[in-house]
């Protein structure tokens, strides 16, 4: 079978295609064989030698986490009648060919069985990997803002999987939203999804333009993006607002003046005080299966790329061109 494989810290060059034994199961595993790869930022950074103290990888390693496809082998221990059944699920961190850890970057993969999650009949593949980190993150989330019919809601990195997501769950509860992103593509999308205003954070000042649209700012801010744009979001929240940071797509969460903000009422939550709780996954994510099968939340897969070109499917988000989410393909989607 042919799999991803990283030798070495460093730029998507590092990423090659080799050749690889066929894994074999434990007795609490299954092999599925992957028809779809979720490519994360998190993927990205990992490559790039980001992270060992809380992500420790031994070299070399196969990348990726989230994989739909085929079960084609169950171990010992597993109801035999998975085999054949469409799966999305998270790879195993077991080994093939000396102790290799398996990722989603693979024609075939490891999974624990306990993972598997069988993909409804009016989900697609690619829907249903577009969605395992995504859809239960983007309802955990917005389970926790409590949305409110007319309020403001600020978005960042709001072309992204879970940004997409959340401009569509914050305009079916009555909000305004105000999509923040980079350049006319991205703010195009936010406003095909439903977003009131849109303000491009490459410029300038686009916070103050936040607190001018929302007339004193968001009563919500979801940060996708950190760093010192999320900084700036932080701003944009209005007096006694709350402001949730999940995520770093701008290389680290968000660095802002928190005492300012608490001057302020702002209630800041980061991503542990989200999902760090009694929070039920299983049902979060049938939730999010239900809603995009039913038609009410679209998943947005921007680009599609097959394993040989995994380099541009990293280039891809790296260089910030890559729109909602980012999939490789190694078999026949269904």
């Amino acid at each position: 079978m042919r799999a991803v494989q990283v030798k070495e810290f460093g730029g998507p060059e590092v990423l090659e295609v080799v050749e690889f034994p066929t894994p074999q199961p434990d007795s609490a595993e299954v092999v599925v064989d992957v028809e779809v790869a979720d490519v994360m930022f998190l993927d990205t950074r990992l490559r790039s030698g980001w992270g060992q103290d809380y992500f420790p990888l031994s070299l070399p390693y196969v990348p990726g986490g989230a994989i739909g496809g085929v079960v084609s082998a169950v171990g010992a221990e597993v109801d035999p009648g998975w085999i054949g059944k469409r799966v999305v699920t998270q790879t195993a961190a077991s080994g093939i060919g000396g102790g290799l850890p398996i990722g989603g970057y693979a024609e075939k993969s490891l999974a624990k069985a306990a993972t598997l999650t069988e993909i409804p009949d009016r989900l697609t593949t690619e829907q249903a990997v577009g969605l395992a980190h995504d859809g239960r993150t983007a309802l955990a989330v917005f389970d926790k803002a409590a949305v409110q019919p007319n309020s403001w809601v600020l978005i960042t990195a709001a072309a992204g999987g879970l940004g997409t997501l959340l401009i569509q769950l914050s305009v079916a509860a009555g909000a305004q939203v105000v999509a923040a992103a980079r350049g006319p593509e991205k703010l195009a999308l936010a406003t095909r999804l439903g977003a009131t205003a849109v303000v491009d954070y490459s410029a300038e000042g686009w916070e103050e333009q936040v607190r001018e649209i929302t007339g004193g700012g968001a009563s919500v801010v979801f940060d996708g993006t950190g760093g010192a744009i999320g900084g700036a979001a932080l701003i944009a929240a209005s007096d006694k607002g709350l402001f949730l940071g999940y995520g770093s797509a701008a290389g680290d969460f968000a660095q802002g003046d928190t005492d300012a903000a608490v001057a302020r009422d702002v209630t800041v939550l980061g991503l542990f005080d989200i999902v760090g709780g009694d929070v039920d996954w299983v049902g979060i994510t049938a939730r999010a299966q239900e809603a995009v099968a039913t038609g009410s939340l679209e998943v947005v897969i921007g680009q599609t790329f097959p394993i040989e070109d995994v380099r541009q499917a990293h280039a891809a988000i790296e260089d910030r061109s890559a729109l909602g989410r980012t999939l490789l393909t190694l078999g026949a989607s269904l």
